[in-house]
């Protein structure tokens, strides 16, 4: 099978993890390529229920090589948790299923404190970050202030390095946020704790994916978030801090000569948003609450509610545009299932005019919805698993997404766990 890259269309937390792990089966290696543990793959298997921060979703497949790339913001102490985590459930995560590029940098105690503090100082104009650190590490990535997860292997180079960034750092800590300074032996015991432990599982990433390309060996991208969250393409300012396009997977993946032919866009069957940032199809009170709780809607990593509302067609488009997705997931249509009435949004009206397109960040705050309602289909759909035994109206349903936002929907979940699947012949 040939690459593939799976990537978020909306705000994120539309299914990702629960489509690496299904289509895992079919690739030799599994590469997470940007971001870092802010948010959660949820995945559930015949081995039980996991919520993955930082490892690839693939680490479930026996034989599949699952790889950190540079662009992931690598968190020793919570990597080393989840590794640990998995163990204790009987998943093997060795140095021989798990590479982590040397190349990555590794997210500092300090990034945390910084991000919580920002937050603080902020107050009701935060961006609803989830804490870990994500904002104040890439901010360093960018000014060439972070570590190598290489220089765990060269530790006298490191203690010097690490001496230079804390003098930078506790400036910061002290004289803008009134925060108490780090100290050399502080770090060097989270080293020895955390980072150090992490050294068997590094390797140059960049040379062995060159050498799975060249052996003809299949590669799945994993993304985290989603379109909207990207740094450049999303709601600026309340993004991510890193790409969350298939176009930046070969950069953050370490082998950025690598084709990417497919690329399968993972969009729920209604929309949802965890943290800030305008959400024109927001449903508020007990439409909100029902569409919740039948979803489950609570963030994987926070337990935060995500705020809810109906398809968003415009949002949608503009998403499967942003990531050059060929086809898409349609998750969570299951969900749907106890509605009579289902609304879906198909345009905006900005400024008194209807559109299509997706506003630019600084209109989207104006922006109200323009809603068609479909009907429902009033019957459990958890355990079809054939598009000619699903309702004419979850059919209908289907194909009145696809026709508006002009991608094929080929996977249908209808449920969880891995075998909730419904797979159409396109």
């Amino acid at each position: 099978m040939s690459n593939c890259a799976i990537v978020g269309i909306n705000w994120g937390d539309e299914g990702k993890g629960r489509m690496v792990d299904l289509l895992t089966e079919n690739f030799d290696l599994v590469v997470r390529y940007q971001g870092g543990g802010n948010a959660g793959h949820t995945v559930i298997n015949d081995q039980g229920k996991f919520a993955l921060h930082l490892l690839p979703s693939g680490i479930f497949r026996k034989g599949v090589v699952n790889v950190l790339g540079n662009g992931v913001a690598l968190d020793p102490e919570n990597l080393l948790k989840e590794i640990e985590e998995l163990q204790s459930k009987g998943v093997a995560v060795t140095p021989e299923n798990l590479k982590i590029s040397d190349r990555a940098s590794l997210l500092l105690p300090w990034h945390r404190d910084l991000d919580e503090l920002e937050e603080q100082r902020l107050a009701d104009k935060k961006f609803g970050s989830t804490k870990q650190g994500i904002a104040p590490f890439y901010s360093d990535k960018y000014q060439k202030k972070t570590v190598l997860a290489g220089e765990l292997l060269y530790p006298d180079r490191l203690k010097t390095h690490l001496a230079d960034l804390m003098e930078w750092k506790n400036l910061i800590l002290t004289r803008v946020y009134n925060a108490p300074a780090y100290t050399m032996e502080r770090l060097e015991q989270w080293v020895n704790n955390f980072a150090n432990k992490l050294k068997p599982y590094l390797c140059d990433t960049g040379a062995l994916l060159a050498q799975a390309q060249s052996q003809g060996k299949s590669i799945l991208f994993e993304a985290q978030l989603g379109s909207l969250r990207d740094l450049d393409y999303g709601i600026h300012p309340y993004t991510t801090s890193s790409n969350t396009t298939a176009a930046y997977a070969p950069i953050g993946s370490g082998c950025p000569s690598v084709k990417i032919p497919q690329v399968l866009g993972v969009v729920k069957a209604y929309s949802t948003c965890v943290g800030e940032g305008p959400f024109t199809c927001e449903l508020f009170g007990d439409e909100a609450e029902a569409l919740r709780q039948a979803g489950q809607e609570y963030g994987a990593k926070t337990g935060r509610p995500r705020r809810v509302g109906p398809m968003d067609i415009v949002a949608t488009r503009y998403g499967v545009e942003v990531q050059g997705a060929t086809e898409l997931a349609l998750t969570k249509l299951d969900v749907l299932s106890g509605f009579d009435k289902i609304r879906v949004c198909t345009h905006y009206l900005v400024d008194g005019q209807q559109t299509e397109r997706f506003p630019f960040p600084a209109a989207l705050d104006a922006a109200k919805p323009v809603y068609t309602t479909l009907p429902g289909w009033n019957c459990d759909i958890s355990k079809v698993r054939s598009w000619e035994d699903l309702p004419k109206a979850a059919q209908d349903y289907v194909l009145f997404i696809e026709r508006e936002i002009g991608c094929p929907v080929r996977y249908i979940s209808v449920g969880p766990e891995r075998e909730s699947i419904v797979i159409r012949q396109l």
